[in-house]
């Protein structure tokens, strides 16, 4: 057994940021899409870009068709990204930033194209809820329309680039459309074979209600034509939309703040409609181990490639700018079982955009759920989402207290404190612990899905422990085939240290891995940050 106590350096967390975009690690992919982390542009810079959307627009300066990312910057941004330790308590707009590419993967820094200053002007507080929100080209003006929620309303803002600078045009109350005069959320989608630009957004209250407006001219001004209701239901937000294969699809998340949730789709052969099945929004297969890889729905890419058409869901994190995993960003390429889209929770992959084609990185990590984030609540949980088990995860009580959201059942997870946040990521930890002596078996089994095959290679398992004594058997284990492979921990660990368990070789593809306790009442191993990645 390996065991080390762990804590990173500053100097190693800013040489890791850079993995992503123009990294300098020997092994990085040029065209690695690196989730679970915190992303830059090819010069190095951060990336700052939150509920917004990507569009293509000729290059004001070269004319050549680019992809535009636009999102929004908050100062809490720089904040969890200096320090992943403490969650912050609000959310301050800087701006919205736009960053420009070829390939999806490679990102320059074109500047902030609505500042802070022309939303807020001299007769207001710099302060108040902007976000969710996309860019539109208006052919008839030859104009790029920026719009944008902004506290109980909708802003529109012009430019005649689409690197800005946009300026404020007006707001637009929704009351005398939906009920309520703000968006419950919002994206902008534009449909590339008809050129036209769309708002997709919901009720501001409850949410239960999904609307599509056309973006166009009315009096002499960019705004909304019309608006049709598509949906009602159940709650939904983080609305977004795309188009495959001719098919429209809408998609939202649950309404769990700022948590990961489900992802849900409705389809339709017109993007007014009807969206089936009719007001009832079906999970997006691939989206239950992990909450959409630890995301909210935040908008889609749709790639035609010389070979294959991709479409790239682009999830946000926000979970108050820390607690829920490292980066903002969750990008995920879907696969598609006829008109049924698939999430393939990948925590690196390579895309290329030239081709649409894509394939699973060499470094991926094939955990699920691997820090424990997916539940930032206390599991077993009685309130939203109701839940007595860890997503992607399965316990099995041998000998103990049953888990149950009774009172006197054990907890599934551990709260970090912001010293243990130093060392491991995000708000919790698995843990195994009861007030009775009790045998606790808490594993996962990871295979090929319908769409991604899980290689037969030999992998290295890791992860961060922290663990009392009173122990009769504690092991972190893999399991293929007819081979079982495990490692004991022997010792008591007051600080978090790393185990490693290397040579797994998996057959059939497919391996179990988890963790077995055995201990007397009160003993306790937290376990955080788990990784089953290809050995070297």
């Amino acid at each position: 057994m390996k065991t080390s106590n762990f804590k990173i350096p500053k100097i190693i967390l800013a040489v890791l940021t850079i993995l992503f975009m123009g990294g300098i690690c020997a092994s990085a992919q040029t065209n690695n899409i690196k989730n679970d982390s915190f992303w830059n542009t090819q010069n190095g810079d951060p990336i700052y870009s939150q509920g917004g959307g990507i569009f293509q627009f000729p290059h004001p300066e070269t004319g050549e068709i680019k992809y535009f990312w636009y999102g929004v910057h908050y100062k809490e941004a720089e904040l969890y990204r200096e320090d992943y330790s403490t969650t912050q308590p609000r959310n301050s707009f800087e701006g919205v930033t736009c960053y420009s590419s070829t390939d999806l993967v490679n990102w320059k820094a074109e500047g902030h194209v609505l500042k802070k200053e022309e939303v807020f002007d001299g007769s207001q507080r710099s302060w108040g809820w902007l976000g969710r929100m996309g860019v539109a080209y208006v052919k008839e003006t030859n104009q790029y329309v920026l719009i944008i929620q902004y506290n109980s309303s909708v802003l529109f803002a012009v430019a005649d680039s689409p690197l800005g600078p946009f300026k404020k045009q007006h707001r637009k109350d929704m009351t005398s459309w939906i009920g309520t005069p703000n968006t419950g959320d919002q994206t902008v989608f534009t449909d590339t074979d008809t050129e036209k630009s769309y708002l997709v957004y919901s009720y501001g209250k409850g949410r239960n209600k999904i609307y599509i407006s056309e973006i166009g001219i009315k009096n002499d001004s960019i705004t909304l034509l019309d608006y049709k209701q598509v949906f009602k239901g159940a709650g939904r937000e983080g609305n977004c939309m795309f188009k495959y294969k001719g098919k429209y699809y809408i998609a939202a998340s649950q309404l769990y703040g700022w948590d990961g949730s489900l992802a849900y789709y409705l389809v339709s052969d017109d993007i007014m409609g009807p969206y089936l099945p009719t007001n009832d929004m079906q999970v997006i297969p691939g989206v239950e181990d992990d909450y959409a890889h630890i995301s909210q729905t935040g908008f889609f890419v749709t790639v035609r490639g010389s070979k294959e058409e991709t479409v790239v869901f682009c999830g946000d994190r926000w979970a108050d700018f820390a607690g829920n995993g490292l980066g903002y960003n969750q990008w995920c390429p879907l696969s598609f079982n006829g008109d049924v889209p698939y999430f393939n929770s990948l925590n690196s992959w390579n895309l290329d955009a030239e081709t649409g084609e894509w394939e699973v990185a060499d470094d991926n990590n094939w955990v699920n759920n691997a820090s424990f984030e997916a539940d930032r609540k206390e599991m077993p949980s009685s309130k939203k989402p109701v839940q007595t088990r860890l997503r992607g995860w399965e316990t099995t009580i041998i000998q103990g207290t049953e888990v149950s959201l009774e009172p006197n059942s054990p907890k599934l997870n551990h709260a970090n404190t912001e010293e243990e946040r130093k060392v491991v990521i995000g708000e919790r930890s698995l843990n195994m612990s009861d007030q009775v002596d009790f045998t606790r078996q808490v594993h996962q089994v990871i295979s090929s899905s319908p769409h991604v095959e899980f290689p037969n290679a030999t992998y290295t398992l890791t992860a961060k422990i922290k663990n009392s004594g009173n122990f009769n058997k504690l092991e972190m284990y893999a399991k293929s085939g007819k081979k079982h492979f495990k490692i004991t921990v022997k010792e008591e660990n007051d600080n978090w240290a790393t185990i490693t368990l290397e040579g797994i070789k998996v057959k059939d593809n497919e391996v179990e891995i988890g963790f077995l306790a055995d201990g007397k009442a009160r003993a306790f191993c937290l376990v955080d940050d788990v990784t089953l990645l290809k050995a070297n």
